[in-house]
């Protein structure tokens, strides 16, 4: 007979607020308007989502230029730059905006800050979405810096005028180091009056340390272009611990558990709850799974609809 195993099940875990308000929103404007429905980039970084929204008749596209003139089109939950805005209103396209409010406060940071004087200090990863979009606030007064190494290089008009954001989605304890460095080059730094880095995205990282020592594997659902999915990767190896990022349990190399006795299983916020169940499912084909949860807060955060769909249309 197979040994068994423990998994030990973080939590939270999968959908965050944002991403279930985002995926509401393409739901309902498929709903309510005739198709087809464009969605500029992925709503949300799960390739799993994407195609259950594609096959109820969502087209996603990279860029506005593949939307007809007067079409609708919905914003991914990642937040787009002003000047992807004015395009959309030149175009007379109509735009829905699945911009996670937690993005959208760094948006407002960020000309908050730039109309101020300072020069925004913006941490974060190139190429991202969502820091394309924050860049694209205060282009001129923005430098994005991407690791702790890149301060000791940074140039700013007047070190006395200087802030920092965060992207929503980064490691909590890279970011603090990274946060020090600039505060030792720039002793007048200035902060965003809360946290950046969002409530869901703290939460998994914590619930995963609280089970990634007592792990001989530990597996993150996610997609690899999932930035706070890639973050849970990287903190468990780096308390020692293997750890994988799969999509689903196709992902999954089965050299990954031998002598394997106890498996740490999380989910990025993007990604959907059921594979996680399918993931524990796969795990019980090889032997008696115990499940324990380590649940380490509990999220009642939820954020409404835009006003363009809290009443059906006619």
């Amino acid at each position: 007979m197979a040994e068994p195993r423990t998994v030990l099940l973080a939590g939270p875990r999968s959908f965050c607020a944002g991403v279930e308000r985002a995926i509401e929103i393409v739901e309902r404007v498929l709903d309510q308007r005739e198709p087809p429905v464009y969605v500029r980039k992925q709503i949300v970084h799960n390739v799993h989502v994407v195609a259950d929204l594609e096959a109820r008749g969502a087209v996603f596209v990279d860029e506005l230029d593949a939307v007809p003139d007067g079409a609708t089109v919905v914003f991914s939950a990642h937040g787009v730059s002003p000047a992807v805005r004015d395009e959309a209103r030149g175009r007379g396209l109509e735009v829905v905006d699945a911009s996670c409010p937690l993005v959208t406060k760094v948006h407002v940071e960020a000309r908050r800050f730039a109309a101020r004087g300072d020069t925004v200090l913006l941490i974060g990863h190139a190429g991202h979405e969502e820091v394309e979009g924050t860049l694209g606030e205060a282009p001129e007064h923005t430098i994005l810096v991407q690791n702790a190494e890149e301060v000791a290089t940074l140039e700013v008009p007047d070190p006395e005028r200087v802030s920092y954001l965060t992207q929503t989605t980064l490691a909590v304890d890279e970011t603090t180091e990274v946060v020090a460095a600039l505060r030792e080059r720039f002793p007048a730094l200035r902060a965003p009056g809360s946290e950046d880095i969002c409530y869901a995205t703290t939460n998994r990282q914590e619930a995963l340390t609280a089970i990634a020592d007592e792990s001989d594997l530990v597996l993150v659902v996610g997609s690899r272009n999932s930035s706070n999915s890639v973050r849970l990767v990287e903190l468990a190896q780096r308390r020692g611990t293997p750890a994988y990022l799969i999509d689903d349990t196709g992902d999954i190399d089965t050299e990954w558990l031998a002598g394997v006795r106890t498996v740490g299983l999380t989910a990025g916020a993007s990604a959907p709850p059921r594979l996680v169940e399918e993931v524990i499912d796969y795990l019980r084909g090889f032997g008696p799974v115990t499940v324990t949860e380590r649940e380490v807060t509990r999220e009642t955060i939820h954020f409404g609809m835009p006003s363009v769909l809290r009443t059906p249309r006619a």
